[in-house]
């Protein structure tokens, strides 16, 4: 079974379904302008946007439901792309710490800078050194898995300290 080890920015993800609600109204309000026998084309646009906006809504609060870091039968797994997590072995997976970096906002012209977690990967292990995420979401290179601050509930030195505590859990329990 999955154990969450680290949530989503539920603030964000709440504050990005604003925009696809406004949307699924919009085509509500069609709707019930064009009630008339000859609003039938608009009430036809109507049920489209309001459809569109409701799946949109959809998608996006979907988001609520993947965490950022799991784990799962000695794998800690990190949702840093589209589809499925990437599964590293447990005993890949050194420390957890937290390091500052650009935001990677897309509207933002001038990045501020945000606290970001960082799993630190053994050098032992060098095919889990690289791997391709979605750049707003973090980077994996060179044996460092960043979690971009932005997209991950807020980072406090309690977090940092429960994640590396409940790593050396898993790790020196018996499989």
């Amino acid at each position: 079974m999955r154990e969450i080890w680290l949530l989503p920015n539920r603030r964000a993800i709440v504050l990005a379904s604003m925009v696809p609600l406004c949307i699924a109204l919009v085509g509500a309000m069609l709707l019930l302008a064009a009630r008339t026998s000859e609003g039938a084309a608009a009430r036809w646009v109507g049920v489209a946007v309001g459809a569109a906006g409701l799946i949109m809504q959809g998608l996006v609060l979907a988001t609520l439901r993947r965490p950022r870091i799991a784990y799962e039968a000695g794998h800690v797994l990190f949702y840093l792309r589209r589809g499925g997590p990437l599964r590293v072995p447990v005993e890949v997976v050194e420390a957890f710490i937290v390091g500052q970096g650009p935001a990677d906002l897309p509207v933002l012209s001038h990045q501020p800078k945000t606290w970001n977690l960082i799993a630190r990967l053994s050098r032992r292990h060098p095919e889990w050194a690289e791997r391709n995420v979605k750049a707003a979401l973090g980077q994996w290179a060179d044996g460092y898995v960043t979690v971009r601050g932005v997209w991950c509930e807020p980072l406090t030195s309690d977090v940092v300290h429960r994640l590396n505590r409940r790593l050396e859990e898993v790790k020196s329990s018996p499989p």
